[in-house]
Formats: C-alpha cells, sequence, structure tokens
C-alpha cells in the first residue's frame, strides 16, 4: 500500500516581528534633517558680511513700493499701449525702514551686548575728551612761558605732566628763586603770577582740584619745635589754595589740601636740593561736570528708523 507524501513546510521568522523596518525609515529622516540644521549653522556662521547681508535682502528686501498697487513691479503699472500707472487711491501710505544690516555669527547675543558697549563707549568717548583738554592746557602753558617775558625767567619753576591721577601742575623752587621766604608761607609776587597762569587754565576745566606742599629734607627749626616742616608744607599749601579762591575759582572745586613735608621728593636722590621745595596742582582725571558726548561723537549720525513717504 503505497504512503502519502510527507509535506514540510518551512516558515522564514523575521527579527522585526510585524513592525519590519519603518523606525529605521523615521531614524534616517530625523539624522538627516539634524545634520542639515548643523550644516546651515556652519554656513550661517562661515560666511562672508556681504554674502550674508545679501542673502537678507534677497528674504527681505529693502526697496518697496510707495503704494500698493503694481505700480513697483517691472511695467510700473503700465501696459503697453496706454501711458501711465493705476494707483489704489484707498490704501494707507507705506513706509520705509531703514534696519542695521545683520553681523555673521552674532546671534542672539549682540542684542544684549550693545547696550553694554554702548556705554562703554561713552566712557572711552568721556575719557578721551579729558585727555584732550589735559593736552591742551599742558601745550597753553608751555608755551605760555615760552612767549610771554614775564614767565620766562619762570620757565623752570613751572613743570606740568599728565599722571594717572591727572594733570599735574608743580610750581618748584630753583636756587636762587624761591616760591616762598624761608620758613614762611606768604608768597612772592612772582610766585603769584605763575599761579594767577595757573588759575587761567583751571578755569577753562571742569575737574575738581588737589593741592599739596611739600619741603626739602633740611628740618626746619630746631629739636622740640612745634612749627616744622609738615606745619610749614600745610600752611603753603593752603596759601595757593586761599590764591586760587581769590582768583576766581570756585571753593567747591577744591578737593583736598594736604602738607607732606619731606615725605615726597622731587630728586630721591637729593633729598635737600631746593627743587624738592614745591607746590603740585592736581586737576584730578575723571571729576568734575563733564559734557555729554553728543551721538555724532558715540556712533556717528542716528539712522533714520522709520521714514513715512507721501502716495
Amino acid at each position: 500500500m503505497d504512503q502519502p507524501p510527507i509535506v514540510i513546510k518551512k516558515i522564514k521568522k523575521s527579527a522585526a516581528g510585524h513592525h519590519g523596518g519603518a523606525w529605521k525609515i523615521a531614524y534616517a529622516d530625523f539624522v538627516t534633517a539634524m545634520m542639515a540644521f548643523f550644516l546651515l549653522l556652519w554656513l550661517l556662521n562661515s560666511v562672508t558680511q556681504e554674502q550674508l547681508e545679501g542673502i537678507a535682502d534677497y528674504f527681505a528686501p529693502t526697496v518697496t513700493s510707495v503704494s500698493q498697487s503694481g505700480s513697483g513691479q517691472i511695467l510700473g503699472g503700465t501696459t503697453v499701449a496706454v501711458d501711465g500707472a493705476l494707483e489704489d487711491t484707498v490704501s494707507r501710505p507705506s513706509v520705509t525702514m531703514d534696519l542695521p544690516p545683520p553681523k555673521a555669527g552674532s546671534g542672539g547675543e549682540a542684542l544684549q551686548d550693545e547696550p553694554v558697549e554702548a556705554e562703554m563707549d561713552a566712557e572711552e568717548v568721556k575719557a578721551k575728551a579729558e585727555q584732550d583738554q589735559f593736552d591742551k592746557a599742558e601745550q597753553e602753558l608751555k608755551e605760555a612761558l615760552e612767549t610771554l617775558p614775564e614767565f620766562q625767567q619762570l620757565a623752570e619753576s613751572l613743570m606740568v605732566e599728565n599722571t594717572p591721577e591727572g594733570l599735574r601742575i608743580q610750581v618748584v623752587d630753583q636756587d636762587g628763586l624761591s616760591m616762598f621766604p624761608s620758613g614762611s608761607a606768604v608768597m612772592y609776587e612772582h610766585t603769584e603770577r605763575v599761579l594767577g597762569l595757573v588759575t587761567e587754565i583751571i578755569m577753562k576745566m571742569p575737574q575738581n582740584i588737589a593741592i599739596s606742599g611739600h619741603t626739602d629734607s633740611v628740618p626746619f627749626g630746631g629739636g622740640g619745635q612745634d612749627y616744622t616742616n609738615w606745619e610749614l608744607s600745610t600752611d603753603r599749601a593752603n596759601s595757593a589754595r586761599r590764591g586760587l579762591l581769590n582768583m576766581g575759582v570756585p571753593e567747591e572745586r577744591i578737593s583736598r589740601v594736604v602738607g607732606k613735608a619731606a615725605t615726597v621728593p622731587l630728586l630721591p636722590d637729593d633729598p635737600a636740593n631746593a627743587r624738592n621745595r614745591r607746590l603740585s596742582i592736581v586737576l584730578l582725571r575723571g571729576t568734575g561736570e563733564q559734557p555729554e558726548p553728543t551721538v555724532e561723537e558715540r556712533s556717528g549720525p542716528p539712522p533714520s528708523i522709520i521714514r513715512p513717504e507721501e502716495e
């Protein structure tokens, strides 16, 4: 008797089951999108400023039509046969906006940094204007000493220098030409003339003033005396203060008056030298009512943001 044939069925099983490979397609789309996104960021950061402005102009043209009719197009609202442009008489007038150009690679941080940068620029403008004042004052004093006959003998008695503290003007003793009588705080007449010249410069400037008196290292008076170089230097500084006030300097501009005796010699290697006896008048940097920088000084003329135009 014949036996029935044996049929063997082979079933192939897939590891992915009934889901198939659809997730791979979604993942590939996601990776492609991320690659395109980062490629766009890299391109935006690597292009030049001119290229970036060209792209911005392409998507947001800066030239706009003055009306909402078709007159802004190639034919200007006309036809081949008829002259003239047809405009919408009921439309509102449009405006042209002059916006600052975009900056490559700046991102959103530029908008946050602009106020800080503007403030720093204003401080820099003020500091530069003040330095220009100091330079001009120094030049005027030197020219006066060189050109005016009454001051030529005193040219070595007046020292002017720019320091981190401010513009320092020093009236210095010379051998045989002292600013004060020995042991006295009463000025000689030529000292008053020099102080008058200094006052003319001070009155042109807004800074506050610091005055200090200095002596040489030769002790004044004997041991146990109550009046020493400390008192003498202080009295001479106050004498200069009174002289400035009498010549018109406002009292509120006097910031400090001190006597330093021989502690800050002009010639450290020769503390007994006559040139260590001096008055020091400093126009203090960063003080006084400085004029605010104008818009032109900070960044040039302000741009026109919105300019209305008539139909």
